[in-house]
């Protein structure tokens, strides 16, 4: 009821007086900063606060992104795919130098390792079907203690 009455009174008052007095501003009329319950101040600074951090969080997930595109590269590489254009621009995005996260880091090094031991002499009797390396081992363990002892037994040497 009061809001009415004041609604149509004042309005009829603001038409009499042409406006002229204080602007004075209705409940609906508040800034962002009243309606936050903030001076202008506390609201700029809290605008900027909000803006810092997006820029943390873009920066973050940029540089995570960088990550994964270099792990793909990584990948790419190995398994002599082409490469990928968009990984490439996500890493020079960043500024091209991406470190990996140490667990993305262990699995290539194994990954890696892996490699290094399928290619050995010793990696590559593993796939033969039907040879035991560990008798393999064995019989050259003992022909070497053979030896030893023949050439212990030698009087040429």
């Amino acid at each position: 009821m009061a809001f009415m009455v004041k609604s149509m009174v004042g309005g009829q008052l603001k038409n009499l007086t042409g406006g002229l007095g204080g602007e004075e501003k209705s409940e609906g009329e508040k800034t962002p900063a009243e309606a936050q319950g903030m001076t202008r101040e506390e609201y700029e600074e809290y605008q900027r606060q909000l803006v810092e951090e997006k820029m943390e969080r873009d920066a973050q997930f940029a540089q995570r992104k960088a990550e994964r595109a270099t792990v793909r590269s990584h990948f790419r590489d190995k398994y002599r795919l082409p490469k990928n254009e968009t990984d490439d621009n996500q890493i020079q995005l960043v500024g091209g130098d991406v470190e990996l996260p140490k667990e993305l880091a262990k699995m290539i090094e194994q990954d890696n390792e892996e490699e290094e031991e399928k290619n050995s002499v010793i990696g590559q009797l593993s796939n033969i079907q039907n040879l035991d390396l560990d008798s393999l081992k064995d019989k050259a363990s003992a022909t070497l203690e053979d030896l030893k002892q023949s050439a212990e037994k030698c009087s040429v040497m």
